[in-house]
């Protein structure tokens, strides 16, 4: 009895044409931008951080130079 070898994978014509579809959607997400509402939100998440940021630098620089 002859064993017949099974071949796995993807041959490359077929990787190269997943690879080429995969760019086209993701160059097509990356220029739809953020969202105005996900930005906002951003912005809101980092308010206390920038503001932390501003209170610290402020402290550094109290005029002791």
């Amino acid at each position: 009895m002859k064993e017949v070898k099974k071949q796995g994978g993807l041959n490359a014509e077929i990787q190269s044409r997943i690879g080429h579809q995969l760019r086209a959607m993701y160059d097509d997400v990356v220029r739809q931008g953020v969202p105005d509402r996900f930005a906002e939100l951003i912005r809101k998440l980092d308010g206390p951080e920038q503001a932390a940021a501003q209170v610290d630098q402020a402290a550094k620089n109290d005029g002791r130079d």
